[in-house]
C-alpha cells in the first residue's frame, strides 16, 4: 500500500512570457533543472513543455517549480514571492507532521515505534481474520518511506510500516484491514474498494489522516 502523497502540495498559475510566444519551427530541448534563489529561498526550477507554472512544497520542505520553456527567471521569482506566505505556511505544517518527525528519527526512536507496532498488530489481525474470512501468514515490520504496508497474497505475508506508531490507532487498524483485503483481492480496483466499504465503511477518512 503506497503512502500517498508523501506529503507534498502545490499551486498553479498561467505563465507570462518574457517575449512573444510565437510559434516555433522545430522543437526546443528542455534544459536541465537549476536552482533559483529567491530572497534567500532556494527553488528547484525545471522548465518543461507545459503552459502553466506549477509550484509544490515537498515533504522535506524543498520548493520546486515547473515552468514553461519561455518563462523567465524574473517571472518565476515574482511568482514565488507572491506565493511566499503560502510556501512558509506549508513548510511549517510539514515540519510539524509525523512524516517530518520520522525523517529525523534516531535508531532508538525507530526501535520504539517497532515495539509499539509489533505489540498492536497481532491482536488486530487476530480480531479481523474471522470477520473477513482470511488467514494471514507471517507478520513483518519495517521502517518504510513510501508504503504503509504490503501483502504477498501467495504466502499471506503482511508487512507493516513501523512509522504508523506516530499516527492515531485507527490509522494502524486501517492499514491492517487494507492488507488483509489483499488476501481476497490483489489489486485496488472496484472490488477491493467494495470489500473495504463492507468491512470498514470509514476507511477513506482513516486513510486521509495518513496524508
Amino acid at each position: 500500500m503506497a503512502g500517498r502523497g508523501a506529503g507534498r502540495t502545490g499551486a498553479q498559475a498561467p505563465a507570462r512570457s518574457g517575449r512573444a510566444a510565437a510559434k516555433r519551427r522545430g522543437a526546443t530541448a528542455a534544459p536541465a533543472p537549476t536552482v533559483l534563489e529567491v530572497d534567500g529561498l532556494p527553488v528547484r526550477l525545471a522548465r518543461k513543455r507545459i503552459k502553466n507554472v506549477n509550484l509544490r512544497v515537498k515533504a522535506d520542505g524543498q520548493v520546486e517549480v515547473s515552468a514553461p520553456l519561455h518563462a523567465t527567471d524574473a517571472f518565476v521569482a515574482s511568482f514565488v514571492r507572491e506565493k511566499r506566505p503560502w510556501i512558509e505556511a506549508k513548510r511549517a505544517e510539514m515540519a510539524a507532521s509525523p512524516r517530518a518527525e520520522a525523517a529525523a528519527a534516531s535508531p532508538e526512536e525507530v526501535a520504539a515505534w517497532r515495539a509499539v507496532v509489533e505489540a498492536c498488530v497481532p491482536p488486530l489481525v487476530a480480531a479481523w481474520e474471522p470477520i473477513m474470512g482470511v488467514r494471514a501468514g507471517r507478520l513483518a515490520y519495517r521502517n518504510m518511506t513510501s508504503r504503509w504496508g504490503s501483502c504477498q497474497p501467495a504466502t499471506g505475508r503482511i508487512c507493516i510500516n513501523v512509522r504508523l506508531a506516530l499516527y492515531p490507532p485507527e490509522c494502524l487498524e486501517y492499514v491492517v484491514v487494507h492488507e488483509l483485503c489483499h488476501l481476497r483481492e490483489r489489486g485496488h480496483g472496484q472490488r477491493f474498494k467494495d470489500l473495504m466499504d463492507t468491512y470498514m465503511p470509514d476507511w477513506r477518512e482513516r486513510r486521509a489522516k495518513l496524508r
